[in-house]
């Protein structure tokens, strides 16, 4: 396990999970650990052993938002960029799970947003309070948020400062799933488990086709993904899923 500013890195066989976790303030993320992060899934992105990565908060929280006094800290030209280290977990070549209990606000909601999946707890309030403070999401709040669930909501959620329930959340597509708090550890469980079964050559694909030709025009989305299936073809994993099915028996992915 490996400590950071306000987060702590814990690997556990093909899972690796970045806890936030901030006593007392729930989970408020620092400028510090902005960089950090990004460092931190750089480096789980090319760690051979890792499959999965799970970013969850400590305390009964994903985190309230960020530091409000470290903005006026550092350089406008500094906060301009924070969107690129809010970025990492949708940069990250492994599937990334957020796993969201209580509060999930500001930063913790664009860190979210970033990732692949999110599973959350009943309990759970998103939003994105920033305009409050004089100021906007800057993290990739307001594009990611408006491409996941429209124009509409997303003006909402951001320039009213509404506050979305974990049962709206999942009807609007935010979330992945949505289940009691005390089920919440066995949901990402079920999640984890799937996906490192899965051929991590193919994941990590699939996952840059998607987040590269999401907002592209589709003939172009074609061609990319089909230059990827091509490449594909001649893999490894892509031969051991064919012959683990015609054999019936589970697939020994190797990632290569």
């Amino acid at each position: 396990m490996s400590e950071h500013d306000g987060f702590r890195v814990e690997r556990d066989g093909e899972r690796a999970t970045v806890t936030l976790d901030v006593p007392g303030k729930l989970n408020r993320v620092s400028m510090a650990a902005r960089e950090q992060l990004a460092s931190v899934f750089d480096e789980l992105g090319e760690d051979e052993a890792v499959r999965v990565v799970v970013l969850t908060g400590a305390g009964g929280n994903f985190t309230a938002g960020g530091n409000i006094a470290g903005f006026l800290e550092v350089e406008p030209e500094v906060v301009s960029r924070l969107a690129w280290n809010v970025a990492a977990p949708e940069r990250c070549p492994k599937p990334v799970i957020a796993r969201i209990e209580g509060h999930c606000l500001g930063v913790g909601l664009e860190l979210a947003l970033a990732c692949d999946f999110r599973v959350a707890a009943e309990d759970a309030q998103l939003g994105l309070p920033e305009v409050g403070l004089g100021m906007i999401p800057g993290s990739g709040g307001t594009q990611r948020l408006a491409r996941l669930v429209g124009l509409g909501r997303a003006k909402d959620v951001v320039m009213r400062r509404k506050r979305i329930a974990a049962d709206e959340a999942l009807a609007w597509g935010l979330l992945s799933e949505v289940v009691a708090a005390s089920e919440l550890d066995g949901a990402v469980d079920r999640i984890v488990d799937e996906l490192a079964q899965l051929s991590p050559l193919a994941l990590r694909t699939a996952k840059r086709v998607l987040n590269l030709t999401y907002d592209g025009p589709l003939h172009l989305g074609l061609e990319v993904e089909g230059l990827a299936y091509g490449l594909l073809r001649s893999t490894h994993d892509f031969r051991e899923g064919v012959e683990a099915f015609g054999e019936k028996r589970p697939p020994r992915f190797e990632g290569r």
